[in-house]
């Protein structure tokens, strides 16, 4: 039941990150600037609440990403991405991501609209974060 629960979350994320991205892309100015003011502050707020969970403790070690058997020192994945993407992406221009890329979800186990979903990664199944795939992150 915490799969089904689990995987019908992800969706609804994955859904609202296609929908706002489908108006970035489509939507006339006077609608972005709508879309700009209620959702920039919700999006801030949902970094800050993630980056803070991520704070590193008094000996430099990510309490989220560390387990009992394996510290993960500061920055940890997320501050790698939250600065890739914050920060080091708003110097330069990003190129649009392929098409390919956005395409490669799996579907997924549970019915949905037509929603793809990324296969379940080690992080999802061990309660950790599911955001990000250390294998990816930017290292600084």
């Amino acid at each position: 039941m915490d799969q089904v629960l689990g995987q019908v979350l992800r969706n609804a994320v994955w859904e609202r990150l296609d929908m706002l991205t489908d108006l970035a892309n489509r939507a006339d100015a006077q609608s972005l600037v709508s879309v700009a003011r209620s959702e920039l502050p919700r999006l801030t707020e949902a970094w800050r609440a993630m980056l803070k969970m991520h704070e590193p403790d008094e000996r430099g070690d990510c309490p989220t990403c560390s387990t009992r058997w394996h510290r993960c020192k500061a920055p940890c994945s997320v501050w790698q991405v939250a600065h890739e993407h914050l920060v080091a992406g708003g110097l330069a221009p990003q190129q649009q991501a392929p098409a390919s890329r956005l395409s490669g979800r799996r579907k997924s186990p549970v019915p949905t609209q037509d929603r793809g979903a990324p296969a379940p990664s080690a992080a999802e199944t061990t309660g950790r974060h599911a955001l990000v795939n250390p294998r990816r992150a930017v290292t600084a």
